[in-house]
Parts: C-alpha cells; sequence; structure tokens
C-alpha cells in the first residue's frame, strides 16, 4: 500500500497576537485534506483556539510534551491534558528544542514511549548540522542513526511520522537539492529496514523538513521516500496550500 502523504506547518513562537490566528487558520482551511494528512502546530497558548476553528480534518499538534504526565512540573504540558483537549498527536524532537532546551535523545526516546504508551500518534524530528552534512552522507547518516537508535523499537508506522530536517536548512531559505534529500531519505529508510523490520521501513512516513516552500515543493514530491513535509515560514504564508497541492498530485 502507498504511504499516505503527510505535511505538517510547524508556527513555532508565532504569531505575536491572537489578532492574526484567523488569518493563518484560513491557509490550513483552505488545503485539499482529501490526498494529505495535514497538521498544523501552533504555539501552546494558540493550540485550543485553533482546534475550535480548524474544520477540514487538519490536525492541531503541540509542539512538545513532558514524559512525565501532571503533576509538579513548571513550564510542561502532559499528554493527559491533550488527551482531555481531543488532541490526538504531538510533535517531538524538534532541532531547536534539542538545541535550545537541552532535549537529548534519551530524553526523547523516554517521550515518544510515553506518547505511544498513552495512545496518542507522533511526529518525531531528526536531522544533522551543517558540518556533518559537509562530511557527506556517512556522517550525516551518523547524526540521523544516534537520533534514531533509541527509538527502533517504537517505531509503528501506523503511529509514529520521521520528520528529517537538515538544521543547516532550518529557516536559512537553503534548501537540499532533491537529490540531497532523496539520498538521505532513502538512507533512513535503509536503516530502519535493516534495524527495525522491512515492514516498518515500507510503511513508516518519513517528511523533509529544510526550508520546503511552495517552488520547491513540486520537484521534491517527486522524490520516492520523501512522504511529505514538515514546512516551517511557508507555513505563516498562503503558500502551504500550495505546498500540500504539490505532494497530493503525486496521489
Amino acid at each position: 500500500m502507498a504511504r499516505k502523504p503527510i505535511v505538517g506547518g510547524n508556527w513555532k513562537c508565532n504569531p505575536d497576537s491572537m489578532s492574526k490566528l484567523d488569518e493563518l487558520i484560513a491557509n490550513i482551511n483552505n488545503c485539499d485534506t482529501s490526498k494529505c494528512d495535514v497538521y498544523v502546530c501552533p504555539s501552546p497558548l494558540h493550540v485550543t483556539y485553533c482546534m475550535n476553528k480548524v474544520t477540514n480534518g487538519a490536525h492541531v499538534m503541540p509542539q512538545n510534551c513532558n514524559f512525565k504526565g501532571c503533576g509538579a512540573y513548571t513550564g510542561e504540558m502532559a499528554v493527559e491534558q491533550m488527551k482531555d483537549l481531543k488532541i490526538g498527536w504531538v510533535l517531538i524532537g524538534h532541532s531547536e528544542r534539542r538545541e535550545f532546551f537541552g532535549e537529548t535523545d534519551t530524553m526523547l526516546a523516554q517521550k515518544l514511549k510515553y506518547i505511544l504508551d498513552a495512545g496518542m500518534k507522533c511526529v518525531f524530528c531528526i536531522g544533522e548540522k551543517l558540518p556533518e552534512r559537509e562530511k557527506g552522507l556517512e556522517a550525516t547518516m551518523a547524526v540521523c542513526i544516534s537520533q534514531m537508535e533509541q527509538i527502533k523499537g517504537l517505531m509503528d508506522p501506523e503511529k509514529v511520522v520521521i520528520a528529517y530536517e537538515p538544521v543547516w536548512a532550518i529557516g536559512t531559505g537553503v534548501t537540499a537539492t532533491a537529490e540531497q534529500a532523496q539520498e538521505t531519505h532513502a538512507a533512513i529508510r535503509k536503516w530502519i529496514a535493516e534495524n527495525v523490520s522491512a515492514e516498518c521501513a515500507a510503511g513508516i512516513r518519513i517528511q523533509y523538513g529544510g526550508s520546503a516552500n511552495a517552488k520547491n515543493a513540486p520537484e521534491l514530491s517527486a522524490c520516492p521516500d520523501i512522504d511529505g513535509f514538515l514546512v516551517g515560514g511557508a507555513s505563516l504564508k498562503p503558500e502551504f496550500v500550495d505546498i500540500v497541492a504539490a505532494i497530493s498530485a503525486t496521489q
């Protein structure tokens, strides 16, 4: 069975005012979700507002969660709270969380198990920085493998999406070429086949998350191992609709 594409918009810590949310939500609602799963990750303060405004079946997903549950964990969000709000997905492991907030591979493996044990689904981010990319595919994969090693027993294709995001291409306007992106996605899938199972590798969806936009989405969408996009800056613009349309056209 062909993997259904999945495209997400990560609004990060944007916008600065709730008055701007309706326009952003309109971009999500304008997406055709018949051939592509769509999700949006608003700022935590805006999640519940967005949930009540999304009308086309797109998922609203927090950008993080803890691994302890409810209790004396100041500043954190628990999956129990998410489930109470009828939230079914959560994104974890974004490079900005890893770099600026100290999230480790071990911590993220704990989070993923906690999420899955609660019956929720997860987009799990991995990716290398520029020094590794400059050394070639082997160095790039060494980073990706280190980030996947502790979750290989949790890679259920029905519940986990891998978002490969070359850190050097996030928010820089620089995008991996289609050849670079496909090569890395194929290598990730090969590693999963060899270290988890062929069935998992064939079924799990791997998104590309490095400065995807309406211009480069058609070429990237044509790559056989790219199953969608995790979109940053372009998800704050009307072109997000075009990115969803580009990969939907491959179905």
